[in-house]
């Protein structure tokens, strides 16, 4: 992709690797797929995520939100949505209007929201999310009882329908750690003991992205796959490369190149210093917009973020500040306005996602979730090439 010297720095997202990724997870899972684009599509555009999901043969959309969720609704987006994360004060009734699919994680909140659905017409359509070991969001095992029993007067009311049960896998992109074993178990424990209550829900779902490529015996009726229909590997080393395409890439134009003596610091506290004669390149972009500070960690110059100029992988020095970093240039003299690959695909040279969240010391998600600020979005093949299948 030529780019003009100087021009902004921008995000650029390839709907057609979303497209090829949702089809992709579809066809190795053999079960429907929800696509999630919570956080605004992990960075990527939720709205433009959903579409290309949707193209690519995603049965269903997840969310974190019901404003999330209602948002997709406002843009178009139709068909089975699902979101998970409600407070009190939430406006069921519209996500019940809009026909969304919302998550009771307790017996409370079902309280919630049967008063919310009182004189409905229709019944809302509402999941039950359990806690089978993440200690997280769901109704914890010891009021299961409880739960599904109230879930089945509703349904008989007609307040509601129980289209799902859910949980979430704590340590799935660590395959052999016995908890996936506990939690599968605990969910299979809870399907039986729903049953037992009548509850007869569309979808029982466990999988999230890694334990979608990594344990078929936890697909149940459909998979939650979120990092991986962006592209990238939920579980680093545990070999799901099944030839998902990163979706993102981010660039930015160089500001400045200049020279170094040695003894010169770079950036705030002066915690890199040149030991040698080099030249430097000012990238104007920083953690406001969402480059991780911590990029280049003081006494960790080994292990620093690069980004790649003319082909060349770059180190960051010094603290990367709100608004730009530095990098150095080993000698070399850049044209001033040069493309800087800050991220993207292994394809184009990297640095990849994977790339700074080892830099960082963080996770895949993290690194492309918080990119955006200031920087400007750019969308590639918003619609299905010829010959290429859509959904």
């Amino acid at each position: 992709m030529s780019r003009p010297l100087l021009g902004p720095a921008e995000i650029v997202v390839d709907l057609a690797a979303i497209r090829g990724n949702a089809r992709l997870l579809r066809e190795t899972a053999g079960v429907p797929l929800v696509a999630v684009v919570k956080a605004d599509g992990y960075g990527h555009g939720a709205v433009e995520s959903a579409r290309a999901a949707k193209q690519g043969g995603a049965d269903w959309i997840g969310t974190a939100t019901v404003e999330e969720a209602l948002a997709l609704r406002a843009a178009g987006i139709d068909g089975p949505l699902l979101c998970w994360i409600a407070g009190p004060d939430s406006d069921f009734a519209a996500a019940a209007d809009a026909g969304i699919d919302v998550s009771a994680h307790g017996l409370g909140h079902l309280e919630t929201m049967a008063a919310a659905f009182a004189g409905r017409a229709e019944p809302a359509r509402v999941q039950l999310k359990l806690d089978t070991g993440m200690s997280r969001a769901g109704s914890p095992r010891a009021e299961w009882p409880a739960l599904f029993g109230r879930a089945a007067e509703g349904e008989r009311a007609g307040l509601w329908r129980i289209t799902g049960i859910w949980t979430h896998p704590a340590c799935a992109d660590d395959p052999a750690h016995p908890a996936n074993d506990r939690q599968e178990q605990a969910f299979r424990d809870a399907l039986a003991l729903a049953d037992e209550h009548g509850l007869r829900p569309e979808l029982r779902h466990f999988a999230n992205s890694a334990t979608a490529l990594l344990r078929p015996s936890a697909r149940f009726d459909a998979v939650r796959c979120g990092i991986a229909l962006y592209g990238l590997d939920p579980a680093p080393g545990e070999a799901t490369d099944v030839g998902l395409v990163p979706a993102m890439t981010v660039h930015a134009p160089l500001l400045m190149v200049k020279d170094l003596a040695p003894g010169d610091g770079v950036s705030y506290g002066h915690h890199w210093v040149a030991d040698h004669a080099t030249t430097v390149g000012l990238v104007p972009v920083g953690y406001g917009d969402g480059i991780p500070r911590h990029a280049s960690r003081p006494g960790a110059a080994d292990s620093a973020a690069t980004v790649s100029i003319d082909g060349k992988r770059r180190p960051i020095r010094g603290s990367v500040c709100m608004d730009q970093f530095v990098v150095d240039l080993g000698g070399d003299r850049p044209e001033v306005g040069s493309d800087v690959l800050v991220l993207g695909p292994s394809s184009a040279g990297g640095p990849t996602a994977q790339d700074w969240a080892e830099a960082c010391g963080t996770i895949n998600y993290e690194i492309v979730t918080r990119i955006g600020g200031r920087m400007s979005r750019t969308y590639l093949n918003a619609e299905p090439a010829d010959g290429e299948d859509g959904a």
